[in-house]
């Protein structure tokens, strides 16, 4: 028998007269060819999908949003950070949440790749080949500034883009406390900002360097990676320098800066034993240094720059630390009642007595001489904590979520006359928006 007869791949119109002439011959062949039908069916009981046509392709593809489209979305929903990834749908921060970005589709490595090419120059996108890791930013002139993150990820590439905004904002408008403006008017030392991954410390920074320039005569540089908040010289003469565009090798530009006749220098993130030497070295000569630590409070400070260090050489490295300080500020981002976030500060300065006890390693006491040294701008987290909810700039489950001790929190709110268990909001702040974007 011709096996182009009873093959079920040929078409009716083939299979039509053989078929029938074959099967009433033979009734065997006839079960056969109803064994194999049933076969055919049982493999292939769904047809394959049919194809897509290219107009449906080309306007999917003209659909997908551009990143510039997806900033301008953020903005427009107050959002923090922009994640994007493949084989996800991007997704903004807004308020602390991960909210799917409404007009996005998931994102393909064909359309990860064209995200690529429109924010990175060729050189950029070598770097990004070879290192699998970027940090770089992007400018959108007169509107805002993004931090960029490039990344590998199990699934493909990804990005994370940190929104900035043009304007810097200033300690007021921020509502931060007064006393920063006295910090950063010392002429020497070390102020460092601690906390968490997006908990406004470079927005803390950029508002104390922008009293600065408002009110002094003096040179500050920063080395930023990359930069954020733009400053124009006002009062102040201010050279930022961006690691990758201006400078190839943070520790180099940190090398050289003392050379560039500073008197305030922002070094970013204190991230290993050459920044922290560095940093110390430019404090102990004249010069007053920024830089950002990731601690939970301001007493960790201490334990995590001597950690750094060997154990024989903490007690050394103790004394120029403390020697070298001029306070510590200690913050985390607070959603506010009006759908905006706030900054809660724990805030050490570096006093005589608070000197005294730092060096002999008492954390118990420099912890209680903050507590009880408000007169002097010091203050503890539960203490900024019950003050934004005792003027109902928080809610008192945010309150409770943020606190240290919840325990010290309650008895806080009520000596001063407050029921924490009922939320009730006693006045209405007209807050700057304090997402870092």
């Amino acid at each position: 028998m011709d096996e182009s007869t009873t093959s079920p791949l040929q078409t009716p119109k083939q299979q039509h007269l053989p078929r029938t002439a074959t099967m009433a011959q033979n009734p065997e062949n006839n079960r056969i060819e109803v064994s194999r039908a049933r076969q055919s069916k049982a493999t292939h009981c769904l047809p394959p999908p049919p194809p897509i046509p290219q107009a449906q392709i080309s306007t999917a593809q003209i659909k997908c949003a551009t990143i510039q489209q997806m900033v301008r979305d953020a903005y427009a929903q107050q959002a923090s950070d922009i994640h994007i990834r493949v084989g996800e749908v991007p997704r903004f921060r807004i308020r602390g949440q991960m909210v799917l970005y409404n007009k996005g589709d998931i994102v393909t490595p064909q359309a990860f790749e064209d995200y690529l090419v429109e924010i990175l120059t060729p050189s950029q996108l070598q770097r990004f080949t070879e290192s699998k890791e970027l940090d770089t930013g992007i400018f959108y002139p007169g509107f805002l500034r993004c931090r960029v993150n490039c990344f590998e990820t199990l699934t493909g590439g990804a990005m994370v883009l940190r929104l900035i905004t043009l304007e810097v904002p200033s300690i007021d408008s921020l509502r931060l406390p007064a006393v920063l403006k006295d910090i950063i008017t010392k002429k020497q030392g070390l102020i460092l900002v601690t906390g968490p991954t997006g908990s406004g410390k470079s927005t803390t920074i950029a508002s104390m360097i922008r009293f600065l320039n408002e009110t002094a005569q003096k040179h500050v540089i920063t080395i930023e990676d990359p930069i954020e908040y733009v400053h124009t010289s006002e009062k102040c003469l201010i050279t930022q320098r961006e690691v990758g565009l201006h400078t190839y090798e943070f520790h180099d530009a940190l090398r050289s800066v003392l050379r560039e006749d500073p008197d305030v220098i922002l070094i970013g993130e204190m991230r290993d034993r050459i920044t922290v030497d560095t940093a110390l070295k430019a404090a102990q000569t004249g010069h007053l240094v920024l830089g950002t630590l990731h601690t939970k409070n301001a007493m960790a400070v201490m334990n995590r720059l001597l950690n750094i260090y060997n154990p024989d050489e903490q007690a050394a490295m103790r004394v120029q630390i403390v020697d070298s300080l001029v306070a510590v500020i200690a913050q985390q981002l607070i959603p506010t009642t009006d759908a905006r976030r706030v900054a809660a500060m724990e805030i050490l300065l570096n006093t005589p007595t608070m000197q005294d006890f730092l060096l002999k390693g008492e954390d118990a006491q420099a912890y209680q001489l903050m507590e009880d040294s408000a007169d002097e701008g010091m203050q503890v987290m539960n203490h900024a904590l019950c003050e934004l909810m005792l003027t109902g700039q928080i809610r008192v489950e945010d309150a409770v979520n943020a606190s240290p001790d919840v325990g010290d929190l309650r008895r806080r709110a009520r000596n001063d006359g407050y029921n924490p268990s009922h939320s009730t909001r006693r006045d209405h702040y007209d807050d700057y928006n304090y997402t870092p974007r």
